[in-house]
């Protein structure tokens, strides 16, 4: 699935935004601090470590759940992988039918890795998806039609078409698997707690008579790093952050047709 925003005109936007508004806060704090007491700093440095921990802990939970199904679109693939070789190994029991279902099976993973090759690109894909939706109705009516005729295994049916169901079914959860994400609401404020930190962090180095740019950069890099990386890990297809390696297994498959 495309990511509502592109992760780097994401991380670009928010790295601008963030310089802008660092450079903002400590220039209003370079006017404002004359006039400040010293309990009115202690409760501004109060407020300034809540919202700072709010947005580490919104960085924190949204980082670990992009991780986690990162991790799960990769476990997804290897059990696709596994389903399908699974059902193809199976097809002995049907000698008869063998090799029109092998070659049926052939088209089905080579049009599976185009679909993955098309992605983030939802409408392409969506015509591939088509394409395999048919050949698996396909697989599926001759392999039923095989497992009643003479020759067939005994227990061709009871061992053939639930692999093939499972292959079948695997297919709509990675599709879910693709369209889990979170709210857009959470980057909204992801963003919004970045820029007003950024103006709370401009504010608080305004007790310096120089800008430090040793800690204006340090603090705008990794946090606009962390938010890209993280951004990327959620979309796998999208940015640099990809899933070749993890495709190789359903290559592998394919190779063992031949």
């Amino acid at each position: 699935m495309e990511p509502p925003v592109p992760p780097v005109l994401f991380s670009i936007v928010l790295f601008l935004g963030m310089l802008i508004l660092l450079e903002t806060g400590r220039r209003l704090g370079v006017r404002r601090r004359p006039k400040e007491s010293e309990g009115e700093r202690g409760s501004l440095g109060t407020v300034e470590g809540a919202v700072f921990a709010l947005f580490g802990l919104l960085m924190a939970f949204t980082f670990s759940g992009a991780a986690s199904r990162f991790n799960e679109k990769r476990m997804l693939i290897a059990e696709e992988a596994n389903d399908i070789e699974t059902a193809y190994l199976r097809l002995e029991l049907v000698p008869q039918a063998q090799p029109k279902l092998q070659e049926l099976f052939r088209r089905y993973v080579d049009s599976r890795l185009e679909i993955y090759h098309r992605l983030p690109n939802m409408t392409a894909a969506a015509l591939e998806m088509a394409n395999s939706k048919r050949i698996q109705a396909e697989i599926w009516t001759d392999a039923v039609a095989a497992t009643r005729v003479s020759g067939a295994h005994p227990a061709a049916g009871w061992l053939l078409l639930p692999a093939l169901n499972n292959m079948i079914d695997i297919t709509t959860t990675r599709t879910m698997a693709l369209q889990q994400h979170p709210p857009r609401i959470i980057y909204v404020l992801l963003f919004a707690l970045g820029l007003i930190c950024s103006v709370l962090a401009g504010y608080r180095m305004s007790t310096g008579q120089h800008r430090s740019w040793l800690h204006i950069l340090g603090f705008t890099v990794i946090t606009v790093t962390v938010v890209y990386v993280m951004l990327d890990a959620e979309y796998p297809r999208a940015g640099l952050i990809r899933l070749e390696s993890a495709d190789q297994a359903l290559l592998e498959v394919r190779a063992h047709m031949d």
